[in-house]
């Protein structure tokens, strides 16, 4: 069990992953620049799903999907970007957004960063 704790911390800890700096503060970003359903596909051919709602000033609704995992939560957004679980969304442009997510190998407990490109879907 504790070798599971120290991958998570350990993912959770990732320089890729980590917030974005202190110094600046959350301001309300436009919603419609988030708001709406995203998709894209990693480089092992999984697919996502990542529902935006509810965005109110700089705090959103989330629910993601991929493969076996589903999850909701509530974010807050920061210099374009925002954390769930062990992946971080980043809008690049209108549109797109980059995904990066920390994948752990079950049967070795090894970790490595997932990068993907998201679209919102018209």
């Amino acid at each position: 069990m504790s070798d599971i704790m120290s991958i998570l911390s350990t993912a959770y800890k990732s320089s890729s992953l980590s917030s974005t700096s202190g110094s600046s503060k959350y301001v309300p970003v436009d919603s419609q620049l988030y708001q709406g359903n995203w998709s894209g596909t990693y480089s092992d051919g999984k697919t996502f799903s990542l529902n935006i709602s509810q965005v109110d000033g700089f705090r959103a609704q989330i629910h993601y999907q991929s493969g076996g995992t589903s999850q909701y939560q509530q974010v807050l957004i920061k210099d374009s970007s925002f954390r769930f679980g062990n992946t971080k969304f980043t809008l690049t442009k209108s549109g797109v957004a980059q995904i990066k997510n920390v994948v752990t190998d079950p049967a070795t407990g090894s970790s490595y960063l997932d990068t993907a490109q998201a679209t919102l879907d018209s």
